[in-house]
């Protein structure tokens, strides 16, 4: 499939959104009212709208197999998510390969979705599913994952995704990976899906994972998420979340008078009123089958608008100060049927 390669230095300037039977108009003043007042908003808090309408549509033009995905020269260029958190490729591949893909006991779910976590990289459980030939809690497990990932280190495989950092652990271990695999023990032995599948809310299962060792408020955010997409518990994912570093980033972004306390509180109020932003903005919105953005989809899309500012309005500031957008996009070929949880009850049509 073709697409069109930009430099990034042709596209270092400020970008406006195209608008149906229009090349191009000026960006909407939008507000946002929550927390008892109405927020002063940027540019890029439009731009946010947009991104995540233009980021679906390249998703849904990807699995109807179209040749031009998308004339916006900052996605042509470089490597954003999905609009939906479950729709990115590692996400997927927990979805349908890890979660739904073996033993659906509490135990065993609990311990392969946080194993793969751990590491968030495909690659890594594919080569430990290769050599191991009973990937589950058992006794002598944690010795034998142990053996491969030292064996692909001392080959220069990376085990590590790059989406995030995983913490060292400290100085007592040698090796990265075996600070998170006591930690995997730790939970395992301490029996934590027991109280993630008794957890009355997601906010629970949450603290609970925020108690352990190494997990902070991010990571753990993470996880209970990746955990709320199997059958150990069933909570909706509009009642909790919790801003990571980029996020926050993104969300300075498009509201500079907010302070951060309030980040959930803003990310509630976007989810809340995406319909109507999506309207004042001109904007045709495809949800996925029917299921509009959740918290988590809105708490990533302010880590997405964060980079992609950093050249459509090089001129807004966030926390952080980055400037500069590392990944380049790169084909993976075409996209296959997307697998969602079954729970979700979508009805998937796609070619």
């Amino acid at each position: 499939m073709y697409r069109q390669r930009m430099s990034p230095t042709v596209v270092n300037r400020s970008f406006e959104f195209p608008a149906p039977n229009s090349t191009e108009v000026s960006r909407p003043q939008l507000t946002l009212k929550f927390a008892g007042r109405t927020w002063k908003t940027t540019a890029v808090f439009a731009s946010y709208w947009y991104f995540a309408a233009e980021r679906q549509q390249i998703f849904f033009r990807r699995l109807e197999r179209l040749p031009n995905l998308t004339g916006d020269p900052i996605l042509q260029s470089f490597k954003f998510t999905n609009a939906y958190r479950a729709s990115d490729r590692v996400s997927q591949f927990l979805i349908r390969h890890v979660i739904y893909g073996g033993d659906q006991s509490p135990v065993q779910l609990f311990f392969r979705i946080v194993l793969f976590k751990l590491f968030n990289k495909i690659e890594t459980w594919e080569v430990l599913s290769a050599r191991i030939s009973d990937l589950s809690w058992r006794p002598g497990i944690l010795d034998e994952i142990d053996l491969v990932l030292s064996e692909m280190l001392d080959a220069g495989s990376r085990i590590y995704s790059a989406a995030y950092i995983m913490p060292s652990g400290g100085k007592a271990y040698t090796r990265k990976h075996r600070a998170h695999l006591v930690l995997l023990e730790k939970m395992m032995t301490e029996g934590v899906w027991r109280k993630v599948t008794a957890a009355r809310s997601m906010e629970q299962v949450y603290d609970m994972l925020l108690s352990q060792p190494m997990l902070g408020s991010f990571l753990a955010y993470q996880l209970a998420t990746d955990l709320n997409y199997s059958t150990l518990c069933d909570f909706s994912e509009r009642e909790f979340v919790v801003p990571g570093p980029g996020a926050r980033d993104g969300l300075r972004k498009c509201f500079p008078d907010l302070p951060m306390a309030l980040g959930s509180d803003a990310i509630k109020a976007v989810c809340n009123t995406q319909e109507d932003q999506f309207a004042a903005c001109g904007l045709q919105f495809r949800t996925l089958w029917g299921r509009q953005l959740q918290l988590v989809d809105c708490q990533n899309l302010f880590c997405e608008i964060d980079k992609y500012s950093r050249i459509a309005h090089p001129e807004v500031v966030g926390i952080s100060g980055r400037t500069r957008i590392k990944q380049q996009f790169r084909m993976r070929g075409d996209l296959p049927k997307p697998f969602y949880p079954p729970k979700w009850g979508l009805h998937i049509h796609c070619p």
